[in-house]
């Protein structure tokens, strides 16, 4: 074991100075995270760019917004159909740029249809004027557009969580400035080229290929009217305190150490599959996903070793083979803080059942690992971990589970398995989170919203919550006599 360790170690060196090498302070490279070697640059924009780019986005608000709604629809129909019509080459770049198994790729894109076909069938009753309780039809609610929204996205679901946010902004009227990670530029210029393609007004959906220090400036800019951020606590205070400053409103999606309750009369055998294929997939960098497994005393034991059976039999390998079930990890840097999170659980009295190192070989791979005993304190238990490593730990009944659940900092979403559905609804509107998944798993859908509390952020996106945070709800009182 020492041998692999040293070597896995000697190959997160090389890629470390391999990208030293390649990535410049001035630009944005695509690295392809299955090899370590760079594809792609991204020249960073300069300031005279930046403020063209913000200049053509309040140019294409204007005309964006002064068009009927039914006209939007229009736009967003074009998309999903060009999406679809584009989905396999969309699916290969972003499994290139940041590793994800092209089978979860090509069901990224295809999600971003159905979220611009249910926009497009709901979204204008949503937006439509709202009538009140003023006598004689007096007085309605308007759904105004604020103006142009900035937003900060990261890499993981490199179209979905542009979309996500995008689609539901642009058909309130407003304009889009995507800010997106760095790894993952081809995949939002891509998003760019489609929207032109589908009619929307040039600008109104425009990348910003800037480094994440400039984007704050952003918000001193008073044709952005607002923000949205998808990434760390860090990113997000900062955010939002600049935003603050400035007096813009933001909405953000932050971290999350989700709970994934199982109860003694849980069907074991369901949820060892459902929490499997929930930590592990996209390499376990999901937000919204299964982290911190708390087990119910009576079948610890049980779950457990068939847990460990089935992330024993996850084949590890090339994203673009349709077996793998788990690919690299996106960054070299991001596989190696990961790493040191697993060590540092270890010393802490966590115990390693299986996985645990960087797996042989080029690329980010990282061996989907399980770690038992965890308890608070531990880094696996009250810091995120954010790719193929789940926490197994024990409760004494039902309600110690929902005390552990709770015990975070975090509240994004979370799962709880019973066959007692009753029992389990209950102890679900006590848990401290934005979602409660009743024998499921954590999921975004654009029906329901999706949003956390606590550090895990705030505001919702989705569903008719996120189609009214970016617009100004104006009251408008005609008297009539």
């Amino acid at each position: 074991m020492a041998s692999l360790l040293s070597s896995g170690v000697r190959r997160i060196a090389r890629i470390a100075r391999l990208n030293a090498k390649t990535v410049k302070p001035n630009e944005a490279v695509s690295i392809n995270p299955a090899t370590g070697e760079p594809f792609k640059r991204f020249p960073y924009l300069d300031a005279v760019e930046i403020k063209g780019r913000i200049a053509a986005s309040a140019d294409g608000f204007q005309q964006w917004s002064a068009l009927r709604i039914s006209e939007r629809t229009n736009v967003f129909a074009a998309m999903a159909n060009l999406v679809r019509r584009d989905v396999e080459p969309l699916a290969q770049l972003a499994t290139r740029e940041m590793g994800k198994p092209i089978g979860e790729t090509l069901a990224e894109v295809n999600k971003c249809a159905e979220l611009c076909d249910w926009n497009v069938e709901h979204g204008p009753a949503i937006l439509a004027d709202e009538p009140t309780s003023v006598p004689d039809n007096k007085a309605v609610v308007a759904f105004r557009p604020l103006g142009t929204i900035l937003a900060v996205m990261p890499w993981n679901f490199p179209y979905w969580q542009a979309m996500r946010a995008a689609v539901p902004i642009m058909l309130g009227g407003n304009g889009f400035l995507l800010k997106p990670a760095s790894n993952v530029v081809g995949c939002a210029l891509a998003l760019e080229k489609l929207w032109l393609e589908a009619g929307l007004p040039t600008g109104t959906f425009s990348v910003l290929n800037v480094h994440h220090d400039a984007a704050l400036d952003l918000l001193d800019d008073d044709r952005i009217a607002a923000a949205t951020l998808t990434g760390s606590v860090k990113a997000g205070a900062a955010v939002a305190a600049r935003a603050g400053a400035a007096l813009k409103k933001c909405v953000l999606e932050l971290g999350g150490a989700d709970p994934f309750i199982v109860l003694a009369d849980a069907d074991i055998d369901a949820a060892v599959k459902a929490g499997v294929k929930s930590r592990y997939a996209n390499a376990g960098q999901v937000c919204i996903a299964a982290k911190r497994f708390i087990l119910e005393a009576g079948i610890a034991e049980e779950f457990t070793a068939k847990f460990v059976e089935a992330t024993t039999a996850l084949l590890v390998g090339d994203p673009f083979d349709e077996k793998t079930n788990v690919g690299p990890m996106a960054r070299a840097d991001l596989r190696d803080e990961l790493h040191e999170q697993v060590q540092s659980s270890i010393k802490a009295g966590a115990k390693l059942l299986v996985g645990g190192k960087p797996c042989e070989g080029d690329g980010n791979y990282y061996e989907p690992t399980v770690l038992a005993d965890v308890e608070p304190g531990m880094v696996a238990f009250d810091d995120e971990m954010f790719g193929p490593v789940a926490a197994l730990c024990v409760a004494r009944d039902a309600d110690h589970a929902i005390e552990l659940a709770n015990n975070s900092r975090f509240g994004l979403s979370g799962a709880l398995w019973s066959n007692d559905r009753e029992h389990a609804s209950a102890l679900a509107a006590r848990m401290e989170t934005g979602a409660v998944f009743i024998n499921g798993t954590s999921a975004s859908d654009p029906r329901v919203p999706i949003g956390g509390v606590k550090r895990s952020g705030y505001g919702r996106e989705l569903s008719h919550f996120g189609l009214r945070e970016f617009v100004n709800a104006q009251t408008v009182w005609i008297d009539r006599a």
